[in-house]
């Protein structure tokens, strides 16, 4: 399952400092976030079963806003 999540995670340095939140969910298979976009849209694809609050709390506990796009 995809989805994708509006962030104000804009740089290099912020996708380090969100990447061990992201990488410690099993449930991602995998993520992306495309800081071109004004939005700074977080792409995740999830294992079908799993729930997209797992990436909210995750990236809200690394700092950072995000709400579905």
């Amino acid at each position: 399952m995809k989805y994708t999540f509006k962030t104000n995670i804009n740089c290099g340095g912020c996708i380090a400092s969100v990447t061990p939140a992201l990488n410690q969910i099993d449930e991602i298979e995998s993520w992306s976030v495309d800081t071109e976009n004004p939005e700074k849209i977080l792409s995740v694809e999830l294992e079908d079963e799993a729930d997209a609050q797992c990436v909210i709390d995750a990236v809200s506990s690394a700092g950072f806003r995000i709400e579905p796009a």
